[in-house]
């Protein structure tokens, strides 16, 4: 169920990571008042750099196009004390992942397939990067391998509400700021 890598207890921001609509948003936002911190999101930050929601940014640009605004961005980033929550796509970037784990404990919110499917009913209106041919399936499968690669610590969201899930990232997880 958790996975933690003590190489984090300096760190003063907390990065989420996971899969389109696993909550790291409403996570982010709840958590962050929870704690006392500030709260960023990273698909807002994209946004308001390209002045384009994101689903016109992947239809203009491309995926590729899409995914060089989104390390843009995440390499743009100056934080402390914040709770970040990452766009699905964010793991593409080595260099933004690397950027962010600097000053960050990085946490996947972990979400099964089938719950995800049951979440997530507009993938085009919400801007999710799917590459050429690419179904839902296939990306779960790419991206997990990746959330893992990068997560200090992993949280396996259940059937259990939004407060559990911050209740779990911040009692599971031992944050030294």
């Amino acid at each position: 169920m958790l996975k933690t890598d003590n190489a984090y207890s300096n760190k003063n921001n907390i990065v989420l990571i996971g899969m389109p609509a696993s909550g790291k948003s409403t996570v982010g936002v709840i958590l962050a008042k929870v704690l006392g911190m500030d709260f960023l999101d990273s698909d807002l930050v994209i946004q308001k750099r390209k002045s384009l929601k994101l689903s016109e940014i992947i239809e203009a640009r491309g995926v590729e196009g899409f995914l060089k605004a989104e390390e843009e961005a995440l390499l743009s980033i100056s934080a402390s004390n914040t709770v970040i929550a990452t766009g699905g796509s964010a793991v593409y970037s080595e260099a933004g992942m690397r950027y962010l784990k600097e000053n960050a404990t990085v946490v996947y919110l972990k979400v099964g397939l089938e719950a995800l499917k049951k979440r997530l009913h507009d993938i085009k209106g919400r801007g999710v990067v799917l590459r050429g041919g690419e179904s839902f399936d296939e990306m779960y499968a790419e991206r997990s391998a990746l959330y893992e690669k990068y997560a200090d610590t992993v949280v396996e969201e259940k059937e259990g509400s939004i407060e559990d899930t911050v209740w779990a990232v911040v009692h599971n997880n031992i944050f030294c700021f």
